[in-house]
């Protein structure tokens, strides 16, 4: 059997080799700050960053398009632009704004962020479209079927060719093989699921070549991992990896708005502060391991447009 995995580049075993896959410009790790709901979060993002010295490369939002104003993503766009920063925005609608009832059910709580029936598809390219002609270049999936359709629609000239599709870190592929279907499928970016061992992340390194977002710290539910030690190994076996802190012991704030408005940013806040621990033990741990620079549009960053 160890034969005829290898002939299929699937590893035999969960074990850390060291990764030599890159980012465009030559570095191992970047920053995302995820669950960034509103350009007023955003700004409160790049305010603690800049006040605590935090790098901040990407951010992602998790309510979905639908929930953005014309005029949010517009003021969203301009401050990736100014700042070189990418947006990731989520697409609407999924599962768990229909009337289904599987997404509520004790085993079908993941189905929630799937895509349900072809109405549903074609509202959810709709909302990327929106999203496209204000300027996004970034967006996040968590339908296998969305991937594919969106990256059909990057190659035929229909969406941008420079669009980042990132899938979701509720798709959790939890191996190499189905982490490179995901790749396949037109994934840029693949988000792994939360509790896998660095050796098996490594595993699944060496079975693509995009780059892998990792939880250190996710949700609670998403697991509620505290992983911060751990991020300089996820650098060396796992790069080119966006290293993402979200937060453990905090509510679940999707879809967001102004009724939660305040709790929203003093997450936001939390998170860049969480991102700043890690970033300076790695500094200290690992000082050799390579950051993509901020505030520079790399090759592979969506930065959106103006």
């Amino acid at each position: 059997m160890k034969e005829i995995l290898e002939k299929h580049d699937i590893p035999f075993e969960d074990r850390a080799w060291e990764s030599g896959v890159r980012f465009a410009d030559g570095a191992q790790y970047r920053f995302e700050i995820p669950s960034t709901e509103s350009p007023e979060a955003f700004k409160v993002v790049l305010e603690e960053a800049d006040k605590i010295g935090c790098p901040v490369h990407r951010v992602s939002q998790g309510s979905g398009i639908q929930m953005l104003s014309d005029n949010d993503i517009r003021e969203m766009v301009k401050i990736g632009v100014d700042r070189n920063i990418e947006v990731c925005l989520f697409t609407t609608p999924r599962a768990g704004f229909d009337v289904g009832g599987m997404w509520n059910a004790p085993a079908g709580k993941f189905i929630q962020w799937q895509v349900r029936g072809s109405e549903q598809l074609r509202y959810s390219l709709q909302d990327v479209q929106r999203a496209v002609d204000l300027g996004i270049r970034s967006v996040l999936i968590a339908d296998i079927g969305l991937i594919e359709v969106i990256n059909t629609l990057r190659e035929d000239g229909t969406f941008p060719k420079d669009l980042i599709i990132k899938s979701s870190a509720v798709m959790a592929p939890s191996n190499p093989v189905s982490s490179r279907i995901v790749e396949k499928l037109g994934a840029d970016t693949v988000n792994v699921a939360t509790d896998l061992t660095v050796a098996q992340i490594s595993g699944v390194r060496q079975t693509i070549e995009a780059p892998i977002d990792i939880y250190v710290e996710s949700p609670d539910g998403l697991g509620g991992f505290v992983r911060h030690h751990e991020c300089p190994d996820f650098i060396r076996y796992a790069s080119p990896v966006y290293i993402k802190l979200g937060l453990r012991n905090s509510p679940d704030i999707y879809p967001s708005g102004k009724h939660i408005q305040s709790l929203a940013e003093n997450l936001s806040a939390e998170r860049v502060r969480r991102s700043k621990l890690v970033y300076d033990l790695i500094q200290r741990e690992a000082p050799e391991l390579i950051m993509s620079k901020t505030g520079v549009a790399h090759a592979d960053l969506g930065v959106p447009v103006l």
